[in-house]
């Protein structure tokens, strides 16, 4: 028998694994050999496994995880499947491609700054919006920005300024909004160079007053300076001097529930949901937690536990029920988007039709959902 199979010493050479590959991607259930000597314990290949070596071999050097490598070789062919977790493993690494790219930029200016230390700080982008959409955003996001003195860096909104987008960050830990807004270079420069500061909170609102009735405004973002200048009136002042949080792995998290409803609809599901007391997290504040339920068919409803049907297909997600109610508040549309990808995964609340605007809410974790 073994003679009709190659040996793991061959099944490397001929793949470009090497065999201590092949001894993992066996234990980790990806790639198992045909035949085990019960003695030895040497592996032994069949001849068409070789083709699945050297695919393992190829999604090996691009980093897909081996649980995903998995699901690629158990496709079955024709559905589509393998493509589409292909697919999406592309669009992460061109993701990190342009959070490199977007670091470096920052990492530049700063070693600029280390190499030349008495030159002054300029600001590093200037460029010019619509003052309602610029209001639209500080209302989306405001809402979640942190109080805690422990952890000043959470006490203001990230103003992140790249290429043609603005896109504004807040998060406490527990819940984190995002808006993006289109802006144009204020110096007429095909777009405007990548800049970013953390507003403090009382700044932003002081922005924010400051748009009321306004058709356009000039923002200027920098390392250590905010201005904004609308209307024939301006407001300055300095930036948060912290690193904040890396907040793009939460918004590419997949999700496997995804359903359409109205904000109203929602709000009402929730309010007349029975609710129960518990704490976000060991050091968390006491909260009322609604758990949301979506069915197979894209039903929802909550309730206070999970739903006795939930083995059937629906996804479930626990969330801070204020938290909640909160960022429907904060939405300036009716039409939302609900993502869910189960208990331990974050509730996404999108504005449908407003790409880039939504709010993320950490799950509660409860012992009937674990």
């Amino acid at each position: 028998m073994e003679s009709d199979m190659r040996s793991i010493g061959e099944t490397a050479r001929d793949s470009g694994l090497t065999v201590s590959a092949l001894r993992f991607y066996d234990s980790a259930g990806v790639l198992r050999p045909a035949r085990v000597d019960p003695q030895t314990g040497y592996r032994w290949y069949a001849p068409e496994q070789l083709a699945d070596a050297r695919l393992v071999a190829r999604l090996r050097r691009v980093g897909l995880p081996p649980a995903e490598i998995r699901l690629v070789l158990a496709a079955v062919p024709g559905t589509g499947e393998a493509h589409r977790i292909v697919d999406a493993h592309l669009r992460r690494l061109e993701d990190g491609l342009s959070d490199a790219r977007r670091e470096l930029s920052f990492v530049r200016a700063l070693l600029d700054q280390r190499e030349h230390p008495m030159d002054p700080i300029r600001p590093e982008s200037t460029v010019t919006l619509a003052a309602a959409e610029l209001a639209a955003a500080l209302d989306a996001v405001r809402f979640a920005v942190g109080g805690d003195p422990e952890i000043p860096v959470l006490a203001g909104v990230l103003f992140e300024i790249e290429g043609e987008q603005l896109r504004l960050v807040a998060t406490d830990r527990y819940r984190m909004a995002l808006a993006s807004v289109p802006v144009r270079a204020a110096d007429g420069a095909a777009v405007a160079p990548p800049a970013a500061a953390i507003v403090p909170a009382a700044l932003v609102d002081g922005a924010r007053a400051l748009l009321a009735g306004c058709a356009e405004a000039v923002l200027t973002v920098g390392a250590a300076q905010f201005a904004l200048e609308s209307g024939g009136h301006r407001i300055e002042g300095a930036g948060l001097d912290h690193d904040f949080p890396d907040y793009r792995r939460l918004i590419r998290l997949e999700h496997t529930r995804r359903v359409e409803t109205t904000a109203s609809a929602l709000r009402r599901v929730v309010t007349e949901a029975d609710v129960r007391l518990m704490r976000r997290s060991a050091e968390g504040a006491e909260c009322e937690v609604t758990v949301l339920t979506v069915g197979p068919g894209g039903e929802l409803s909550a309730a206070a536990g999970p739903a006795p049907d939930a083995a059937g297909g629906a996804v479930q997600v626990a969330v801070d029920r204020g938290f909640l109610l909160d960022a429907l508040r904060a939405g300036a549309t009716e039409q939302l988007v609900l993502e869910l990808g189960g208990p331990i995964t974050p509730l996404a609340i999108r504005a449908a039709g407003r790409e880039g605007t939504f709010s993320l809410l950490m799950p509660v974790r409860i012992p009937e959902l674990a």
